[in-house]
């Protein structure tokens, strides 16, 4: 299976597998990539347009533990995936949307938006994967992506923006990038995209020196953790990778943070990933190739978490500061993505 995902994402556009379907290791050799991984609260990889007086809604954190009690379980086959694509369309009702269903060969999309202000301004899409691999119960991956995109969603249903909001919950991640891969085979959902935010991950932090490791290539630089001290090997921080054709998208991340919320790791990818075929393992993929500026923000999956696909992927191993601090940061720059003229 994995050889004919490479073929077929080869042949899609240069190559790409999930970021919940392999590990790290298990990539093919690529040639060595020197990349400096920039980690703070106030660095941007990119010079963000004129400061925008953007008020940031505070997300509930009551309400997203809700949403990930209410998910965990493996959730791979049809019963499983229909209680959650359930779920996830009567929050969005909840919420004032009136939710899509997407159907495609072997799943279905959930999707769903509000207009914004300007009717050629275009949208901002965030999205997410409902689905997890076998015998896991999925909570980090990826049931905390899928609860911080609901309150994306609750938080700014009815608040007037620029651009039109969208969000969409991707089925079938898990066996290859399915559900993105369809919603972007039709060209009329992308026309309107001017940047897309896809979570996958967000809830996992370790705090021990040692704990956290990073691909082939990229080369970290120090940071200010929370007590002061310069680390780069603790997992407190969470990543947002981009590519780097479209540096917009990060610099609205960089701004995003506080004193008080997790520090920000931007990541600018060159070439779409092509030689650094480990960025590319999440649902983001595909817009790369599309054309359509996209990042993804995660806790880094496995070069972290020890739960990764395994049972042990349980509500017990969420830091559920990190994870709330994680949604926020998502918010603020989604926000802030959704004014910009």
């Amino acid at each position: 299976m994995k050889q004919l995902i490479w073929i077929v994402l080869f042949i899609f556009a240069f190559g790409a597998v999930g970021w919940g379907s392999y590990s790290w290791q298990n990539l093919s050799p690529v040639p060595e990539v020197r990349s400096e991984i920039g980690i703070s609260q106030n660095s941007s990889p990119s010079a963000f347009p004129e400061k925008l007086a953007v008020n940031f809604p505070q997300i509930d954190e009551s309400r997203l533990w809700k949403h990930v009690t209410s998910l965990a379980g493996e959730r791979e086959v049809d019963a499983d995936r229909t209680f959650s694509k359930n779920y996830i369309s009567q929050q969005l009702q909840i919420s004032g949307f009136s939710p899509q269903l997407q159907p495609f060969d072997g799943g279905i999309n959930v999707f769903a938006e509000r207009k914004g202000t300007d009717s050629k301004a275009g949208a901002i899409l965030v999205a997410a994967h409902y689905d997890t691999v076998q015998k896991s119960p999925g909570v980090d991956d990826n049931a905390t992506g899928v609860a911080a995109v609901l309150e994306v969603a609750r938080l700014l249903a009815s608040r007037p923006t620029h651009r039109t909001l969208q969000v969409a919950f991707f089925d079938r991640e898990e066996i290859g990038l399915l559900g993105s891969l369809a919603f972007t085979g039709n060209a009329g959902r992308l026309k309107d995209l001017q940047g897309v935010i896809v979570l996958d991950m967000v809830g996992y932090a370790c705090h021990t020196s040692g704990c956290q490791r990073y691909p082939q290539g990229l080369t970290p630089k120090p940071v200010l953790d929370a007590t002061g001290m310069t680390s780069s090997d603790k997992g407190e921080f969470i990543a947002v990778v981009g590519d780097a054709e479209h540096p917009l998208l990060l610099g609205a991340f960089a701004e995003s943070g506080t004193t008080n919320l997790p520090p920000i790791m931007t990541l600018p990818v060159p070439l779409k990933g092509v030689l650094t075929p480990d960025v590319l393992r999440s649902d983001h993929a595909p817009f790369w190739y599309k054309g359509v500026g996209a990042v993804l923000v995660t806790d880094t999956a496995n070069l972290r978490s020890p739960h990764y696909h395994k049972s042990t992927d349980t509500l017990a191993t969420i830091d559920r500061v990190f994870f709330a601090g994680s949604a926020q940061i998502v918010v603020n720059a989604t926000a802030k993505l959704l004014e910009i003229q």
